[in-house]
């Protein structure tokens, strides 16, 4: 049998970002500037609070023996008896300040990662669409689920923990010094053997660890695939052939979440038990100094003697039991700390460009032409044109005037998409894009959106470059129906309704009738108010598309994209659309892109693009009579592909 090669300690991301527990507690502490420094105070009142019983014991240890010595017990009941309730104060001190920092634990770590999943939303919501072209959506999931959760752990457990730790090992190590600096020395080997082993077994599993949340994320985003794909799959048949690239993910999850845990299970047992040596060893030679009558060197100038020993033996077990509980967090301190990078990888990366300043606003336009803004909700709009120059302000109507010159587009450098292309869709115009998959038709539209910035050309909006129109509000002046639709769980009438979360109930139903969706929407179980799920799963695709289509309606844009809004839509309930749709495209500009040739003969300008190039242009009888490629396509007894 092949042995099998340990997974590499390499990824994509970095896999430790320098600062990267410096930028987490300055974000925690901004979230709560407050609490967190009083959570703080708590935990370090427990941990010094925790380190006072040796302290005493030793002086109640002194105290017995010199009963002992001189038979004066009245005496010494009288010193013993305030440090017994001096303990039982500090016990019950200790116990409120565990149960409120126990508390406010809960209440920070939980609206930490509100706020932090809030913040990554936000940001998620100004990351262009490529990044999601280029990113599997399962991976992204895994920021909000996987990752924040390891945030948690770090934040709920580690990071107490290893504060309380610290804290107490470092008074411990003061209080032993004070007593005995022998002891104290020889407690200190132990610890140098306790950090080389850490060193060692700890940064072998770091690597693993990081590859772990990695592996994580893969296998959520591969998962997601095949949810997504089912019906693909099993058309296909295609089941085996997904477990068994399941099993390569899956296997290699496994392999470095065995050795990531392999590595940090060994490390508590080595802790512990160098611990017990330590312990052995103390007593071993605090029993010797004792017989022998060595001298004590201490900061404290106490005699070495029984009472130096025994509160000794107690705080070296207080000293490892810390270490070794700071050794059991380096699990969840290291998947943070990964989970942390993931988490700020998203959040660092580049927000969408808008340096658009043309806002759209609602206008009253005279008769004469002049536009006044306002306020009120009037159905004209206009775009507020701002000039740094001399501080005024312009006001052009908005009236769908699109044109495209000179331009050119690629998604990745290098392979051209869009060569010179040049657009001219006058107000109320109905332009149609013909052409093989791949020729650019539906690239145009996303660059009229600005999904992607053209590499060269000009595109102009009503006279105005779109670059300098603030992307929400180039988007809001357009409407846009796509070939794969889109519905979010919740009712019809909400559905209808995404496209103007101001439109009333009657004007989503008359948008509805419009689209010709609302014969079939008064026929389902709950009418409008029906709900819908997993993208509206219990709808047909056709329906699906309709509902789309009077969702485009309700928003009223004088800019309508049509891409393939049709193509799901059967022969008969496409004649039905097509009238609503014509009352829908009334007065707009128009972007239609269509393989059904028939469905684009009633076009104003069809321009057919070939490789990034449109090669023909003009209205449907004009392209018939050149006998073109158009007539070639429009004549055969074939649709595009």
């Amino acid at each position: 049998m092949s042995k099998k090669k340990a997974p590499q300690a390499t990824s994509k991301r970095p896999p430790m970002q320098k600062g990267m527990l410096k930028r987490l507690l300055k974000m925690l502490f901004g979230f709560y500037p407050v609490l967190v420094p009083l959570t703080i105070v708590c935990i370090l009142f427990t941990a010094v609070a925790s380190t006072i019983p040796a302290t005493v014991l030793q002086q109640v240890t002194e105290m017995i023996e010199n009963w002992q010595a001189t038979g004066d017990w009245e005496g010494a009941s009288a010193e013993i008896l305030p440090r017994v309730f001096f303990l039982i104060g500090m016990y019950v001190l200790s116990l409120i300040s565990i149960t409120l920092e126990t508390q406010l634990m809960a209440y920070i770590t939980q609206g930490f990662l509100f706020k932090m999943r809030r913040t990554m939303f936000e940001r998620m919501q100004d990351l262009p669409i490529q990044y999601f072209d280029t990113h599997k959506h399962g991976d992204i999931m895994c920021y909000y689920t996987n990752d924040v959760d390891n945030l948690r752990q770090l934040v709920a457990q580690s990071l107490p923990t290893l504060i309380r730790a610290s804290v107490t090992v470092l008074s411990v190590f003061f209080i032993m010094l004070y007593y005995s600096v022998w002891l104290t020395c020889l407690l200190l080997l132990g610890v140098v053997a306790i950090l080389f082993v850490t060193k060692k077994v700890g940064g072998g599993s770091a690597k693993y660890f990081v590859l772990l949340v990695n592996a994580v994320g893969k296998q959520e985003g591969f998962i997601q695939e095949m949810m997504n794909g089912q019906k693909v799959i099993k058309v296909f048949t295609h089941e085996e052939k997904c477990k068994e690239d399941f099993d390569k993910i899956r296997d290699e999850l496994f392999d470095v979440s065995y050795r990531a845990h392999a590595f940090a299970n060994m490390l508590g047992p080595i802790i512990m038990n160098i611990g017990n040596v330590m312990y052995v060893i103390v007593a071993t030679v605090g029993g010797l100094l004792l017989i022998k009558n060595v001298p004590n060197l201490s900061l404290s100038g106490l005699p070495f003697g029984i009472d130096i020993v025994v509160p000794f033996l107690s705080m070296t077990k207080q000293f490892t039991g810390n270490i070794n509980q700071v050794s059991q967090q380096i699990n969840s301190i290291i998947m943070g700390m990964a989970g942390a990078t993931r988490v700020f990888e998203l959040m660092d990366q580049v927000a969408e460009p808008d340096d658009g300043y043309v806002t759209l606003v609602n206008a009253r336009i005279a008769p004469d032409g002049s536009v006044t803004e306002t306020a009120e909700r009037t159905g004209q709009w206009a775009w507020k044109h701002p000039h740094s120059a001399d501080g005024s302000v312009t006001y052009t109507p908005l009236r769908g005037d699109v044109r495209m010159t000179g331009v050119d587009f690629c998604y990745e450098e290098g392979k051209p998409v869009l060569h010179d292309v040049s657009v001219y869709a006058e107000p109320g115009q109905k332009v149609a894009f013909v052409g093989a998959t791949g020729a650019g038709k539906t690239t145009i539209t996303n660059l009229i959106n600005r999904f992607y910035d053209i590499a060269d050309g000009k595109i102009r909006y009503d006279g105005i470059n779109i670059n300098k129109i603030r992307k929400s509000d180039l988007r809001r002046s357009l409407g846009i129906v796509l070939q794969e639709t889109y519905l979010s769980t919740g009712t019809v009438m909400e559905n209808i309704r995404y496209g103007n979360l101001d439109a009333t109930d009657e004007e989503c139903i008359r948008a509805a009738k419009l689209a010709g969706a609302d014969d079939f929407i008064t026929r389902l179980p709950g009418g409008y108010e029906t709900e819908l799920a997993n993208n509206g799963a219990n709808l047909s695709q056709g329906q699906r598309q309709l509902i789309a289509i009077a969702r485009a309606a309700v928003a009223d844009p004088p800019v309508m994209i049509l891409d393939e809004a049709t193509s799901s839509i059967d022969t008969r309930t496409e004649a039905i659309v097509q009238k609503g749709m014509d009352a829908l495209m009334k007065g707009r500009t128009v972007f239609v892109i269509a393989h059904r040739l028939s469905t684009v003969r009633n076009s104003d300008v069809i321009m057919v693009l070939d490789h990034g190039r449109i090669i023909e242009r003009g209205s449907h009888e004009k392209l018939i009579a050149e006998r073109g490629q158009y007539y070639q396509l429009y004549t055969g007894a074939f649709e595009l592909e």
